[in-house]
């Protein structure tokens, strides 16, 4: 399997010669290609505006544009056509579905990746994804996907990466548009928004409505969110920011299937299996309501720098009726969070070089209560759970760059978590813990370089310490499966090293590449046989990915994806098995042809190799098919 990452970099290397001599490798015709369009800037990869080729990550950025030409109806639908980037979902159109970048696999991938919302986290604390329909897709202005680890500028989550999803702000003259889209199995979805800027108040807003029944019986999915966003310059010095979000989203879970149930009726919803303890799942549901207020006060001067003050609240309330679940659990959790994120960035020169740092700081505070009910009609309370997650870091990070081509960066982070609280479980006294804490101190440190090639292209570098603190639910057992707070749990931890290159061979000819390699010691995977998360022993996480992108004279663009992943256990009784939910190769390509009238012809393919299934540890059952 090493032979993938050999193949990876001796072609990186063999392309080099092809940048640097800067020979077209296409003749001239008197219509030129239109050139691959690439967005010029980012925020994410180094927390403020940045031009992409000086990041020393991969990275990606999916524009309004590419999101209405690719007829996705969820955001899930527009990252799961990116390289190093696999979902998995329980029904298919699951507003929780699980992304895992850089092939974590295991039962909480998600974990390991950061999801922003204009620069403010949407991860949740417990052991659930975040729900991708709270974001009207009708109100995104782009996706920025940073690759890599990116512990240092976000804490914890952003070890495999961080996906920013960055809303529209008016501007100009208002602008008011509404599509409609219809589909199979019940599809319908309704966009519409209206932005613009008044003088010197900019003005957003946006709704959607989403439904489907779904592929598979029992999958039914409806969705309705709305956004507004305003914005006001004060003076050219000094800016206002606020925002309001809200979504509401009902589905149902219709549960796993075996091999054997997918051949039978692969759209069937889980039948009951006595000998895994669980009933059909023919009235499973869940229930997802969330609400957030940002603001934000931005002022900057140009010798003084920049100074960025960003509050936020989030309400979200969450409802599952599992009877499905041998323990008929129907739950009911209230999750709120508290964000306190105050930056300076000071863009300018040290010692007659230019340098930019960014310095700030990161509070959290997530209140976090659930109860448990043995009925639909929570009439009988069995268990309640009131616990907290606090953190408070910072961090700092430096460019410097000694030569124009040329820019070396250092970062560092340091503070900490607490975890901790009460649950009462009524059934079972022995379950039930009080006033228990935990506190995981945090500290991360990077060194990057990145060598400008040309006016496009990159060579990049990086390697850094990394960390993960648990969910509250890996920390704490209140879910049924016995109870307890386990203070002998620790964080994760690890250091990731990166290389890759971002080529521009031809105007037209777009190509990324990067090798990379994640070594992580503690890391967190549920016990069957203990019944309680537990710390694994060293792990390793190392692959290859790459992209390509070809317009040809601005009536086809090809682009093509590959992703090579190798998950192992690095010490103990499972030394070299493979780790389980991770594919080891993933392949994509399509092709857009112009037609007449505006019209647009897209071929799409794809292909997941199969991987070992979760809690296969010893590699001895069968896989998980491709």
């Amino acid at each position: 399997m090493k032979k993938d990452l050999v193949f990876w970099f001796c072609w990186m290397i063999c392309l080099f010669p092809s940048v640097f001599m800067e020979v077209p490798v296409f003749a001239q015709t008197s219509s030129p290609a239109e050139p691959v369009r690439m967005e010029e800037v980012v925020v994410t990869a180094t927390r403020d505006r940045e031009e992409v080729r000086r990041v020393p990550s991969s990275v990606s950025v999916i524009t309004a544009e590419d999101i209405k030409q690719s007829g996705a109806t969820s955001v899930v639908d527009v990252l799961d056509k990116l390289e190093g980037i696999q979902v998995r979902s329980y029904s298919g159109n699951s507003p929780e579905a699980m992304i895992d970048l850089r092939g974590f696999g295991g039962e909480n991938p998600f974990g390991k990746t950061l999801i922003l919302l204009d620069g403010r986290r949407l991860n949740r604390p417990d052991m659930h994804s975040a729900n991708w329909f709270q974001i009207p897709l009708g109100n995104i202005e782009r996706i920025e996907v940073v690759r890599g680890a990116n512990v240092v500028l976000y804490g914890d989550n952003a070890i495999g990466g961080v996906i920013n999803i960055i809303t529209k702000k008016g501007k100009g003259r208002p602008v008011v548009s509404a599509t409609a889209t219809a589909g199979s199995y019940g599809l319908n979805n309704e966009r519409i928004g209206i932005s613009g800027k008044q003088d010197k108040l900019a003005y957003a807003a946006n709704g959607e409505n989403y439904f489907s029944w779904g592929y598979r019986e029992r999958s039914k999915l409806a969705s309705q969110s709305g956004s507004l966003d305003l914005g006001y310059d004060l003076s050219d010095h000094f800016q206002l920011s606020l925002g309001f979000a809200g979504n509401h989203t009902n589905y149902d879970l219709p549960g796993a299937l075996t091999k054997d149930q997918m051949t039978s009726d692969r759209r069937q919803y889980q039948p009951a299996t006595p000998q895994n303890w669980s009933n059909a799942a023919d009235n499973d549901d869940g229930m997802d309501k969330s609400g957030r207020i940002n603001l934000g006060v931005q002022a900057m001067r140009e010798q003084l720098g920049q100074l960025d003050l960003f509050f936020s609240y989030g309400k979200n309330a969450f409802a599952y009726n599992m009877p499905s679940w041998n323990t008929n659990q129907y739950t009911n959790t209230d999750m709120d969070s508290y964000a306190f994120n105050p930056k300076y960035v000071l863009d300018g020169h040290l010692f007659g070089f230019q340098n930019k740092i960014v310095a700030g700081v990161d509070y959290y505070n997530e209140p976090y209560a659930k109860n448990t009910w043995d009925n639909r009609e929570r009439t009988v309370k069995t268990g309640w759970a009131e616990l907290r997650r606090e953190t408070m870091e910072y961090y700092v990070r430096d460019e410097f760059m000694p030569w124009e081509n040329l820019i070396l960066a250092a970062g560092y982070r340091a503070g900490g978590t607490i975890l901790g609280g009460n649950y009462t479980d009524s059934q079972n006294a022995a379950n039930s813990f009080y006033n228990q804490e935990k506190r995981h101190p945090a500290e991360a440190y990077e060194g990057a370089a990145t060598l400008l090639i040309g006016k496009k292209s990159n060579l990049y570098g990086k390697y850094s310490r990394i960390y993960r603190i648990p969910f509250l639910d890996e920390q704490a057992s209140f879910n049924g499966w016995g109870g307890g707070f386990y203070t002998n749990l620790d964080k994760e931890r690890g250091q990731s090293m990166e290389l890759g290159t971002l080529l521009y061979p031809h105007d037209s000819l777009k190509i990324s590449l990067s090798v990379f390699r994640i070594d992580m010691e503690d890391e967190i995977a549920w016990n069957d046989s203990t019944k309680r998360n537990e710390n694994l022993d060293r792990t390793r996480h190392q692959g290859a990915e790459g992209a390509i992108s070809w317009n040809i004279k601005g009536y086809v663009t090809i682009t093509g994806q590959y992703t090579y992943h190798l998950a192992t256990f690095e010490d103990g009784q499972y030394n070299k098995n493979e780790l389980p939910l991770v594919p080891n190769r993933i392949m994509g390509a399509s092709a857009d042809i112009m037609l007449p009238y505006n019209f647009t012809l897209r071929p799409e393919v794809r292909y997941v190799s199969d991987c070992y299934l979760s809690g296969d540890y010893n590699n001895d059952a069968e896989k998980l098919s491709s």
